[in-house]
């Protein structure tokens, strides 16, 4: 059943009680007039039998005849007021007070089922206000609303009203948090890259002049350096709102294809590689180029916990909720305490590598949550370690 049927159903059910309280009133007033009339004509009977017994048999035949005749020959028949009487001088006092009361009662219900009736309407339109105050809210589209009396939802609104103030305040600090924080970590980064390119501007003349292992040490110490600031940059771009994504159809299998290949070089350095099964019809709705830095920090972090030798494998496939994406490897796993922390920013577990600055699955996850998805991490029963995308259909 559809709200608005239950709606109707919920309005006329005060009126369909009242109509039955009516009905069953009715019935009863019908029932107590025929006794009262049955109740008369017996009286009448039995006082005229009792003064002239011998004509029992012919008012015994009146009887029958007065029975067997139709109503339309009956009703209104004012055939006693010639001889004076009237309709109220047969009918008791109990019985109109029977009478009386039963109309009250039938008027009463009536009265009190109308009400019943007025007040849930009452009661469902400030329902059906306060409710499209909060969905305007949710939409960013409040205003207010204007109430021209007191009601039992007063205070529930003045409290709702209150509550959304907050909420509006409270988001407006942390935005303005968030805008500082975004800055901040802009002018670190920007004042971390002049050092970084007169650092490795100098090692090159070092290199030239001297063969020394340190300096191939420094140099990698330096490129750690110098994709932290780009990190930073990156999540400073987020964290301010000015990296918008763009929303085209992006092919799964395309996205994770060129994500590897941009991989291609440090894998074949350690000796790992990539399955990717080849499925058609597989898509979501993102931004390509930064679905595959998504995808890319994952595959690298795989690859980092991998032996020599290994593979990182990949599935994906669409259900009822939206598309599913799933990167493994067969290393040694996540440790139960990093699992709780795995994306925060800069945190490095247990068996995190040197070259690590704790930001590429931090990066990811954000990747993803701008794409309306989610992302999660786990182990897997037979080992190793498992991200799991999830992109709801649009």
């Amino acid at each position: 059943m559809t709200e608005k049927k239950i709606k109707t159903a919920e309005l006329l059910l005060p009126v369909l009680a009242c109509l039955a309280a009516i009905f069953i009133l009715s019935l009863m007033w019908q029932r107590q007039y025929e006794r009262a009339a049955f109740s008369h004509l017996s009286a009448y009977t039995e006082a005229f039998l009792e003064q002239y017994p011998e004509e029992r048999g012919e008012v015994l035949g009146v009887l029958k005849k007065y029975q067997s005749s139709g109503d339309k020959a009956v009703w209104q028949n004012d055939f006693l007021e010639q001889f004076g009487y009237r309709e109220d001088d047969f009918l008791r006092g109990e019985n109109r007070a029977g009478y009386g009361a039963a109309l009250a009662a039938a008027a009463l219900s009536a009265v009190i089922s109308l009400s019943f009736w007025k007040k849930d309407r009452r009661c469902q339109k400030r329902i059906r206000e306060l409710t499209g105050y909060l969905e305007r809210v949710n939409t960013q589209a409040a205003g207010t609303l204007i109430q021209d009396r007191e009601d039992d939802f007063s205070r529930l609104q003045d409290e709702i009203y209150k509550t959304v103030t907050n909420l509006y305040a409270v988001k407006e600090e942390a935005i303005k948090a968030r805008e500082r924080f975004a800055e901040h970590l802009a002018d670190i980064a920007h004042q971390l890259k002049t050092p970084i390119t007169g650092a490795l501007l100098s090692l090159e003349l070092l290199e030239k002049e001297t063969q020394n292992g340190r300096c191939l040490s420094v140099r990698r110490k330096l490129e750690g350096l110098g994709r932290l600031e780009e990190a930073l940059l990156t999540l400073s771009r987020i964290d301010s709102g000015a990296l918008q994504l763009e929303k085209e159809t992006v092919d799964v299998y395309t996205a994770l294809e060129l994500a590897a290949g941009n991989l291609e070089e440090q894998m074949a350095q350690r000796g790992v590689s990539v399955d990717i099964p080849e499925k058609e019809g597989v898509e979501i709705l993102g931004d390509l180029e930064w679905t595959m830095e998504a995808l890319m920090n994952l595959m690298k972090n795989c690859m980092e916990h991998s032996q020599e030798g290994g593979k990182i494998y990949c599935d994906y496939f669409c259900d009822l909720l939206g598309t599913k994406i799933r990167i493994w490897d067969q290393g040694e796993g996540f440790a139960p305490e990093d699992l709780p922390r795995l994306f925060d920013r800069f945190y490095k577990g247990k068996n995190g590598t040197e070259k690590g600055c704790g930001i590429g699955l931090s990066l990811a996850r954000r990747i993803v949550e701008m794409e309306n998805g989610s992302l999660t991490a786990g182990n897997l029963r037979e080992g190793g370690a498992c991200f799991e995308i999830r992109i709801p259909k649009p």
